[in-house]
């Protein structure tokens, strides 16, 4: 069995999708035909290169954190669109019963 060589923004992009988009390995899998074990590999590189360099350098926000933040802010405002869509409905709902 060859070891398939893939470019190293081609790694770095499964990894971004992976820790910033939430996708699965899975969906990754059956999308870009990468084993789960070369994905759960590159995941674990990049966190230890973004650990090191937030030795090297503390006061700079890695890679990693801001990735894993834009997801939270990225799942935060999904929400609150879902909430202000539930809300415009039930305004009105409301208004056209007091008419």
């Amino acid at each position: 069995m060859s070891q398939q060589h893939y470019e190293e923004e081609f790694r770095k992009n499964i990894v971004r999708l992976h820790i910033e988009e939430g996708r699965t390995y899975k969906s990754l899998i059956a999308e870009y035909g990468v084993s789960k074990a070369s994905i759960s590999k590159w995941c674990r590189e990049f966190s230890k290169e973004c650990q090191e360099q937030a030795l090297q350098n503390p006061d700079a926000q890695n890679e990693l954190e801001l990735m894993k933040e834009n997801r939270r802010l990225r799942e935060e405002l999904a929400e609150a669109r879902k909430e202000n869509l539930f809300l415009k409905k039930a305004a009105a709902f409301f208004a056209k019963e007091i008419d």
